[in-house]
């Protein structure tokens, strides 16, 4: 959808680079929080070393607590030549700035979680996960000052913050099955690839299906995302054999709703099912174990 705005909109760039450019966003996003977690809990280590080094450090300075900065998910991740090629590749030190990090940690620092995990000398690997779960979902995401700065540095964090929720539990979970580089996975970029290509090559075939539905619509009033959704989902009704009608009419009510005007859901919802019932009608909708009734 963003990709065939920006194409109309006459942003230049090919359709398969703008598209690689956002993939490419979704990856430093993803990489930069996973590196701020990181540097958060590393920090234990630059906060002990500053204290102890103090002209009269006292005993609180050099007894700081290091256990976060060993923690074995933490390092599991650096040692991986994986996570050593995305960071060579996205470098998601140039977003970090200023006193980020430390004030970060030291939120960490003062809350119970932290001083329950540093307590326990053990390194049991779910309390491992935890203490990285209540870093991201608390001391990150709990922090408005953080949250906008992420907002300032990544244009894509309004769009993608929830999605960016499930990929950081899913690797703090099972941080041996992430590609850093490859998020998305080839199956799912050659859909993307597919369903772009086919919106532009049938721009002509699909906006014919279009207009003879907008007859009682003010095609000055039609949003440009309403239509460039409305074209998507023709091609997803014709040409993708494999994804049910309920799903694909579901998708685009919900994108034009989170991405349009406020009667945009109601647009699509009618324009599609209208046009679903007319292709079904003619036999042009030929779907692969297909339950729709």
């Amino acid at each position: 959808m963003q990709v065939l705005y920006m194409l109309e909109s006459k942003i230049q760039g090919t359709s398969n680079s703008l598209l690689t450019k956002e993939f490419d966003k979704t990856r430093n996003l993803f990489v930069f929080l996973v590196n701020l977690i990181h540097q958060i809990a590393l920090y234990a280590e630059v906060e002990a070393q500053q204290r102890a080094s103090k002209n009269l450090p006292n005993s609180a300075d050099l007894s700081v607590n290091i256990k976060i900065a060993g923690n074995s998910i933490v390092w599991q991740t650096l040692d991986s030549e994986g996570y050593k090629k995305a960071l060579e590749v996205v470098k998601p030190q140039q977003w970090i700035e200023g006193d980020l990090v430390k004030n970060l940690f030291r939120q960490l620092t003062e809350s119970n979680d932290y001083k329950i995990y540093i307590s326990e000398e053990n390194r049991d690997k779910s309390k491992e996960k935890e203490i990285l779960k209540f870093i991201f979902g608390t001391i990150i995401l709990g922090s408005e000052n953080a949250v906008d700065y992420i907002d300032e540095h990544f244009t894509n964090w309004e769009d993608e913050g929830d999605m960016m929720i499930g990929f950081i539990l899913n690797y703090i979970q099972k941080p041996n099955s992430i590609d850093f580089l490859d998020l998305v996975g080839d199956e799912k970029l050659k859909f993307a690839n597919d369903l772009l290509q086919t919106a532009i090559d049938k721009k002509t075939i699909a906006e014919d299906i279009i207009k003879p539905k907008l007859k009682n619509w003010d095609p000055e009033r039609i949003a440009v995302i309403d239509m460039i959704l409305l074209r998507l989902g023709v091609c997803e009704l014709v040409y993708f054999d494999t994804i049910p009608t309920k799903v694909t009419i579901n998708e685009y009510i919900d994108l034009a709703k989170e991405y349009s005007t406020e009667q945009s859901g109601q647009f699509v919802n009618g324009i599609l099912d209208s046009i679903h019932k007319e292709l079904v009608a003619n036999g042009k909708i030929q779907k692969v174990s297909h339950k729709d009734k």
